[in-house]
């Protein structure tokens, strides 16, 4: 999977397309990740310790990694290629600017 934590993605399917945000969580194992914002659904959560108090809240669900783009932010929403740097280190790129992501 080539997205990451903390990456500003474009939702482009779905009841939130359009939405950019970032990347709560990554679960590569299932392809799937949380971002911020998005897919929100209303859980009941019982109150737990001293500190915490029950109630319903809104909690971010996963969604699918191929319903968003990376958002390059020279272009826009984009797909991600690979490049090797100088030291040969390998990058994500962007494929229509070539910038580094």
């Amino acid at each position: 999977m080539k997205l990451r934590e903390g990456d500003t993605v474009m939702v482009i399917t779905g009841k939130d397309a359009g939405t950019e945000s970032k990347i709560a969580r990554v679960y590569p194992e299932a392809n799937r990740i949380i971002v911020e914002g998005v897919a929100t659904a209303k859980r009941h959560q019982k109150p737990t310790g001293e500190l915490n108090t029950g109630g319903i809240i809104d909690k971010d669900m996963p969604i699918n990694a191929s319903n968003v783009m990376i958002v390059c932010k020279d272009c826009g929403p984009t797909r991600i290629g690979a490049g090797f740097d100088d030291s040969g280190r390998k990058l994500r790129i962007c494929r229509k600017c070539g910038n580094e992501l």
